[in-house]
Parts: C-alpha cells; structure tokens; sequence
C-alpha cells in the first residue's frame, strides 16, 4: 500500500492509492446517467440516498462496488493504485456467474434488465477478443 498506517477507512476510500480507482467508478457511474453523490457510505455500506432514483438500482451498483473492493483487497500490499482493468475483469466475472446462475433458475431475463446498460459500458472499456468472449446477451435471442 502506500506505507501509511491507517484505519480500514483509509485502505478502503481515503488512500491516495485507491482513490483513482473510486473516480473511476463515479465516471463509470456518469456514463450510465446516475447520479450518485461520491460518497464512501455508498460505496462502502450500500447506504443509498433515499432522495434518488437509484434504490430500485441498488442490486446492480452494489455488485460493482463489491467488486472494487475485491480490486483493492487483492493488490493492498502493492505500491500502485489498484487497476481499473482489474476492477472491469471483476465485475465481468460476477456478471458472468449472475448470468449462468439465471439461465440454471430459468430467471434470465431480470437478469439481461439488470444488466444491459451496464454492460455496454464495460464492453466499451475491454478489448475485442474479450467482447467476443464476454458478450452475454447476444447469445440470448439476438438482443
């Protein structure tokens, strides 16, 4: 990390190291149009702020920042900011396992609603031979 003794809080939002990675989130966020204010209860707790459209949404949001923490947690011992990369591999990952655990339950389409926005904009973050493995929904019935 970045040498600092600190509280969970620090290695998780306020180090200097991770923080690139949170902007990262909140312009993921923007390009998907929502408008979450930056703030480490949110991504930390899932406390969502009850003045906003985004509850009904929590159940996307909060897989992606579970997945941050994932990103921070595996590379805390590193000298470097976590990798935006790695964070997008993450949340394909549990992305994929939501995915194939609705197709076994017969429940796909929560799932395609749940995810289609923000898939596009991680396919737009990855590499071509990752969107021809990745790509969910077109597998589906052509959506």
């Amino acid at each position: 990390g970045c040498g600092e003794m600190g509280t969970l809080l620090h290695c998780w939002w306020e180090c200097k190291l991770v923080q690139p990675l949170w902007k990262t989130v909140w312009r993921f966020l923007k390009k998907l149009t929502v408008e979450l204010p930056y703030d480490q209860a949110i991504a930390l707790l899932g406390i969502y702020p009850s003045d906003t459209g985004v509850l009904m949404h929590r159940g996307t949001w909060t897989p992606m920042f579970i997945a941050i923490l994932l990103t921070i947690a595996k590379t805390w011992k590193e000298p470097k900011c976590p990798s935006a990369d790695e964070w997008i591999k993450k949340m394909w990952f549990i992305y994929t396992m939501e995915y194939y655990m609705a197709m076994r339950k017969n429940e796909i389409w929560p799932c395609v609603a749940k995810w289609m926005e923000p898939e596009g904009v991680m396919l737009s973050k990855i590499s071509q031979a990752q969107k021809d493995r990745y790509h969910m929904f077109e597998r589906i019935g052509g959506l």
